[in-house]
């Protein structure tokens, strides 16, 4: 332990010696320079089912936007080498995001030009150049924005920035020709039917969690001797394993809705929606139950005294004291299950719950890379951004309940 810091020490001492300033963004601009020339930007294959050959970035030069990319890259590189100021992170935000934006227009104009002497079956993917190139910049706006300091509007504009730029660049056919976009355009009914369904399972097993959790955690927080029971019993359901809890409540639900066919009319049975909001709802219990309990028994003993100075009854000073000044805590709480439930509904399609794992799993099947993506990109994307808004909205409530 204590030999890290001397090595730390010469390490950090050599990059300011050749003149880097700030490291990280070093580290990015290195990666993504690597990933550029030791792999392929897109890949082109004859059809969904073969395997293509990588195609580099300075192979598509026909692509208008590859020289931006260029451009920028040595902009960021330059970054490294200045004095770190409000100024320049700024400069190197917005040059993070243009550069995002021009791989995301780059990747479909070089999809474009490999098409028109393509045949109509051939698939032209995303390689590993592009998914780096993609992560390091995104990576690159964030440090940026962490370092400035941003607040609410300044992130929020940000990702409005870029999500407006991916729109535009999809509305207009930049990326019609990615295979990705294909098998969008022939699953587009069945996509939208999945995404719904998917959004479903989440907000039931969200809802029903806060339902039955919030009363546990408050529970928990006036008597503490029901702690380590409630714990005991929750932490335990968290080690089973997904597919296996969805597997176990096969039976059960199976029986009752043969004991009760009756059942079978509301949709409730072994295998489909049923079983997965059941499991979604118990893997759910113990974040929001943990998140009540710690908010509402850390809260200042003062306020509530202060409370009982001025007459309020029980009910009042829970209502007016304690839960709002617990909710900044009860928010993170439900934004660990919620995007815990986002990925954990794409597992729910094995048992028939359908969703967004519908593509993951017949994408696998078929060994078909694209049509996985289908499902697990707008998963990845749903997940970020509702950690993105209840992470503002947590922000939001600290701030106005700040003692």
């Amino acid at each position: 332990m204590t030999d890290q810091p001397s090595l730390a020490g010469p390490r950090a001492a050599l990059l300011l010696s050749v003149g880097i300033r700030n490291q990280v963004l070093f580290v990015l601009v290195v990666v993504g320079v690597a990933a550029v020339v030791l792999s392929g930007f897109v890949d082109e294959a004859p059809n969904r089912l073969v395997s293509g050959r990588p195609v580099p970035l300075w192979a598509a030069a026909g692509a208008l936007p590859v020289p931006g990319i260029a451009v920028l890259g040595a902009a960021l590189s330059a970054a490294c080498l200045i004095r770190p100021n409000r100024t320049l992170h700024c400069a190197v935000a917005v040059f993070a995001a243009a550069l995002l934006l021009v791989v995301l227009a780059a990747a479909g104009h070089t999809a474009g030009l490999l098409a028109q002497n393509a045949s109509p079956a051939s698939r032209i993917s995303l390689g590993p150049a592009f998914w780096v190139l993609a992560a390091c910049a995104a990576l690159a706006v964030g440090d940026a924005l962490q370092r400035l300091g941003a607040g609410i509007i300044a992130q929020l504009v940000t990702v409005a920035g870029l999500a407006s730029g991916m729109l535009l660049m999809a509305a207009s056919g930049t990326f019609d020709a990615l295979s990705l976009a294909k098998e969008y355009a022939i699953h587009r009914q069945v996509f939208a039917d999945a995404m719904t369904r998917h959004m479903t399972l989440v907000g039931a097993s969200v809802g029903g969690a806060a339902a039955i959790g919030f009363p546990l955690g408050v529970a928990i927080a006036k008597r503490p001797k029901l702690q380590n029971p409630v714990f005991a019993v929750l932490n335990i359901l968290q080690t089973i394993p997904s597919i296996a809890l969805f597997g176990l409540l096969i039976v059960p639900l199976s029986a009752l809705v043969a004991a009760v066919p009756r059942l079978a009319a509301y949709g409730i049975g072994g295998i489909g929606v049923t079983p997965a909001i059941i499991a979604l709802v118990l893997y759910a219990l113990l974040p929001v139950v943990r998140s009540t309990s710690v908010g509402l028994t850390g809260i200042d003993s003062a306020a509530v005294e202060a409370g009982r100075g001025m007459g309020m009854t029980p009910g009042q000073i829970f209502r007016e004291i304690e839960l709002p000044l617990a909710l900044p805590v009860l928010f993170t709480g439900l934004r660990i299950v919620t995007v815990q439930a986002i990925g954990l509904a794409v597992v729910a399609a094995l048992i028939g719950a359908g969703g967004l794992g519908t593509f993951v799993f017949e994408g696998l099947g078929q060994y078909a890379v694209d049509l996985v993506l289908l499902g697990a990109l707008p998963a990845i994307f749903l997940a970020l951004g509702a950690d993105f808004m209840l992470q503002i909205l947590t922000a939001v409530l600290r701030r106005r309940f700040a003692p």
